[in-house]
């Protein structure tokens, strides 16, 4: 399946303005918008943190499957795409990120 196709089985973001990631020591990591070009990335994490409270290295592996073909293109240009470089360095290591959505 593509990208695209896997964003029609995900939860609608309409409603989220923004998802708050933090990091095992209760900090901020990141923070995910809901505008043009980042909802594709917004729908996954919130899947992720809905379906399993936390994205540790498992989860990690399973959103990279859902990213498709970006994950390949990611991989391939580090940098290019920041919210799958995360789940990279979430699947090779020990740490798990949290989630608080914003609603709009």
């Amino acid at each position: 399946m593509t990208f695209a196709d896997n964003l029609k089985r995900l939860p609608a973001v309409d409603g989220i303005e923004k998802l708050e990631l933090y990091g095992p020591d209760g900090r901020l990591t990141a923070v995910l918008e809901n505008k043009p070009g980042k909802a594709g990335s917004l729908a996954v994490y919130n899947h992720l943190l809905l379906r399993h409270g936390r994205i540790d290295a498992a989860v990690a592996r399973e959103g990279l499957e859902l990213f498709a073909e970006h994950t390949a293109d990611a991989r391939a240009n580090p940098g290019k795409h920041p919210n799958i470089d995360r789940l990279f360095e979430l699947a090779e290591g020990n740490q798990a990120l949290t989630g608080k959505v914003i609603p709009r």
